[in-house]
């Protein structure tokens, strides 16, 4: 290790001092250990921040940039799957899902027997996996403005499900957007919102999604199906609480069943 530049101007003062060059001396036999120890913590650092990177601490960066939050109504739809079939039986059988991360959901519903499974993605795919973009590619899954009308003709599905997407709707786009939901459905759809007061993200939210998700209460979605034409499907909605009240199910999204229209 070569030892740190002296400044010419005082190289003629210093030479004079021999405790000064006593103490360089030390400096010069220390530094070594220094320099170990610095590159050491350099080295550490420079690890943790790949593997942070890479879904290890940290790794809640590219769920936060997925997921709208400490909570996602996507996650909670793979949870429901099992007494969403128990309540709608055959209606499972061509299911459209619409929200973010839509991938995840369809990826398991065409895992499922005698299903078969679509997807509308509404937001930027930019981190997709293969698995995903293999899907895109296929048709199977495609990315949609809900602003507009959707890429189906009318009764293509018997199920729609729709996640963490009407949360972020003011109503004047809900007012095209949940029709035109209804008009795709043949039996039904299931709509997966937020409670009020539940957290969602910060960072990723503003930039992905344009705006904050507004979380309604029940009440208020109530109030809105009404107006809109779509009437509550009691029948699905008891089997769905029976189901989930015997495997002590409590979904954390609220979750409303609605007739399709007729």
């Amino acid at each position: 290790m070569s030892r740190r530049p002296v400044n010419p101007a005082r190289r003629p003062a210093d030479s004079g001092s021999i405790p000064f060059v006593s103490s360089l001396h030390q400096k010069s036999r220390s530094s070594p250990l220094l320099s170990i120890g610095l590159v050491l913590v350099g080295g550490f650092l420079l690890i943790g921040y790949s593997y942070s990177g890479s879904g290890g601490i940290g790794g809640d960066r590219e769920a936060l940039s997925k997921v709208e939050g400490d909570l996602s109504c996507t996650s909670e739809v793979q949870g429901a799957l099992p007494f969403l079939k128990k309540s709608y039986g055959e209606a499972m059988r061509k299911v459209l899902h619409v929200g973010p991360d839509t991938c995840s959901v369809v990826s398991k519903l065409i895992k499922e027997e005698d299903t078969e499974a679509w997807g509308v993605e509404p937001y930027d795919m930019e981190d997709a996996d293969a698995t995903c973009k293999s899907l895109v590619r296929k048709g199977i899954v495609r990315v949609a403005d809900l602003k507009f009308p959707l890429p189906y003709m009318a009764k293509s599905f018997s199920l729609v499900i729709v996640s963490d997407a009407l949360d972020y709707l003011s109503p004047k786009y809900l007012n095209k957007t949940l029709p035109e939901l209804a008009r795709v459905s043949m039996d039904g759809l299931v709509i997966f919102t937020g409670y009020p007061g539940q957290q969602r993200a910060k960072v990723a939210e503003l930039s992905k999604f344009g705006r904050p998700a507004k979380l309604r209460s029940s009440s208020w979605w109530v109030r809105y199906f009404l107006q809109t034409g779509l009437e509550a499907n009691e029948a699905a909605t008891k089997k769905f609480e029976q189901a989930a009240t015997r495997k002590s199910y409590k979904p954390s999204c609220q979750v409303f069943h609605l007739n399709a229209y007729h």
